[in-house]
């Protein structure tokens, strides 16, 4: 299935999230996103179930990178890397410790000559691979995340930060 809007592979089915989606979910017309340009639309699901592959339950793409941050909320401040980033969230390694549904203001070093980007934030797990974050404000509104994740989505390659890895203090 291709993206009506800009024309490119790579629709997910997404989660319904207006009383609208899920009324047209029960006669088998299901909301889609793209994963590149973001546009939701609806279409019929491609199969009844039965499927050999799993559907794809995640509304953003992944991707793979590895970029130094910096995070505070209420008297909690920490340092950590960000292993994998996409629209809707992070996933971060961090000795700091958190707790599920703490929100954060995220600071995160996109380029080294660059302001950081910042995003708020709410844990939504913490797990042994990591410190799962998913932003409170939808992420097409930040311009900079949107073509940050638009630039890099082609590549199956970690992404690279050229900031210095944080050392952490005391």
């Amino acid at each position: 299935m291709t993206c009506p809007r800009c024309h490119k592979d790579g629709v997910a089915q997404a989660r319904p999230q207006t009383p609208c989606e899920l009324v047209a979910a029960l006669i088998w017309i299901v909301p889609f996103q793209c994963r590149d340009c973001c546009h939701r639309f609806l279409a019929c699901r491609l199969s009844t179930g039965g499927s050999s592959h799993p559907i794809e339950r995640r509304e953003h793409l992944r991707i793979p990178v590895r970029l130094c941050l910096s995070f505070s909320g209420g008297k909690v401040r920490g340092v950590g890397t960000v292993l994998d980033l996409s629209l809707g969230g992070c996933i971060i390694k961090s000795k700091t410790h958190v707790r599920v549904d703490d929100i954060f203001y995220l600071e995160i070093v996109i380029a080294e000559d660059e302001a950081p980007l910042e995003v708020a934030a709410i844990v939504r797990s913490v797990s042994a691979r990591g410190i799962a974050f998913k932003f409170l404000r939808k992420a097409q509104e930040n311009k900079r995340l949107l073509t940050f994740i638009q630039s890099h989505s082609g590549s199956t390659s970690n992404v690279l930060s050229k900031a210095v890895e944080p050392t952490v203090t005391g």
